[in-house]
This record gives C-alpha cells, sequence and structure tokens, in this order.
C-alpha cells in the first residue's frame, strides 16, 4: 500500500532581525566640530597695533627728551635782560630822552629784534610814546639803545615853580627771533619788558634827572626745541 503523503504544514522560518551599527553615528556625535574664530584673531592683530604703536610714541618722547636735555646743556639758554640807565625829561621842548641797556648773556644765542614800541607811563596815564630802531643783540653782548619820545605830559604852573617828584613805567614791545650757532633759527615771538619805579625829579626849570638805574622785568615766551626762554 502506497504511502500516503502527509504533508505537514512548514514551520515559518524565523528571519534574523537586521542590526544597524551606531559606531559611526556615535563617532560622529563624539567629534568636535571645529568652527573658525575670525574675531579673535582679528582682536589679538588690532593689540599688537595697538602696542606698536604705543611703542612707537614713547620711544619718540624718551628720544625728543633726550635731544632737548643735550641741546640744553650744550647752549643752556637765558633770557635777554634790559635797563633803563637814563631818562630826561624836558618840560619845554615836551620830549623824553631814553637811554636803555640790552643784554644778551648766551654764548651760542643771538636774538634778532624787530622795532621796539616805546611807551612811558605815570600813574597810570600814558604821558608818551616812541620807538627804537631795530638791533641785533650779538653773543655776550651789551647793547646801549637811544630814544626821543614824544612828550603828551605837561606841568601846571604850579608845578613849574617848584621841583616834583614823578614815578614813571616805561612798556617796550618787540618781536624777535633767535639764531642757535649757524644752522638753528626760531619763529619770531613777542618780548615784553617792563620797567618800572623809575623816579624822577622835575626842577623848576622843567629839566629832570633819573635818581637810579632801573632793572627791567622781560617777559619772552619763545620756544626751542622742548624748553622755553
Amino acid at each position: 500500500m502506497a504511502d500516503k503523503l502527509v504533508s505537514h504544514p512548514s514551520k515559518p522560518t524565523a528571519t534574523k532581525p537586521q542590526i544597524y551599527s551606531n559606531n559611526n553615528s556615535n563617532r560622529n556625535a563624539a567629534r568636535p566640530v571645529y568652527r573658525s574664530h575670525p574675531h579673535r584673531y582679528r582682536r589679538s592683530c588690532c593689540c599688537y597695533c595697538c602696542l606698536w604703536i604705543i611703542f612707537i610714541i614713547m620711544l619718540f618722547i624718551i628720544i625728543s627728551a633726550i635731544a632737548a636735555a643735550v641741546m640744553f646743556l650744550l647752549f643752556r639758554p637765558h633770557r635777554p635782560s634790559f635797563s633803563v640807565s637814563n631818562l630826561q625829561i624836558s618840560t619845554q621842548s615836551r620830549l623824553f630822552n631814553l637811554t636803555v641797556i640790552a643784554r644778551n648773556p648766551n654764548n651760542k644765542m643771538t636774538f634778532y629784534y624787530d622795532p621796539v614800541s616805546v611807551s612811558i607811563e605815570s600813574n597810570g596815564v600814558s604821558v608818551g610814546d616812541g620807538s627804537i630802531p631795530a638791533f641785533v643783540a650779538a653773543k655776550k653782548s651789551t647793547t646801549t639803545l637811544r630814544a626821543v619820545v614824544n612828550s603828551k605830559w605837561e606841568l601846571k604852573e604850579e608845578e613849574k615853580k617848584k621841583s616834583s617828584s614823578l614815578v614813571m613805567k616805561i612798556k617796550m614791545n618787540a618781536n624777535v627771533r633767535v639764531k642757535i650757532g649757524g644752522s638753528y633759527e626760531s619763529k619770531k615771538a613777542l618780548v615784553r619788558v617792563v620797567c618800572d619805579g623809575i623816579k624822577e625829579v622835575v626842577d623848576p626849570s622843567g629839566e629832570s634827572s633819573m635818581k637810579k638805574n632801573s632793572n627791567c622785568k622781560v617777559d619772552l615766551r619763545i620756544k626751542i626745541w622742548k624748553w622755553t626762554l
């Protein structure tokens, strides 16, 4: 008897689940992302530039200070001095005869003066105006300057009969430039000279005599390199 074929239902074959490896994703997740820092680079460049500029400025200041100190030690600059040696008043001719002494104490500096304007005051009132011609004060020199000043002042009749004492003030202004050695020449600057406390005694004849010489104050602000006279 023929064997009967008995078909058995086939068992479903179990499929293996597919396993995906996450090694690549984990590796990518763990790897840091590189980002450029352009701002930090620019900031460092700016800092370096600022430091170099500050260094150059400081170096220039130090070199200038050293050069000024060397110039000062070499030339030893001093202001010129002025004094009034004589002032005569003539009430008859209405003139002032003024004599001024200008001294230059410097060994290597020459002063070039433009015409000097002269103003004479008494008790705060202007009594005469005039001028002194331009002149040159050479190194280590003494220059005598003379000027005739027109007087605006006139004695009263009762004052003419007796001796009178007057206190005068003389103001002088001029532009001046300085030449050092044979090369450097400064720009022009204004020099102001004030001679105060000049005592004059006027006799009945209208002539006067000055009691003593008067030293003057000199205001000169002329810049030579880094120092000022």
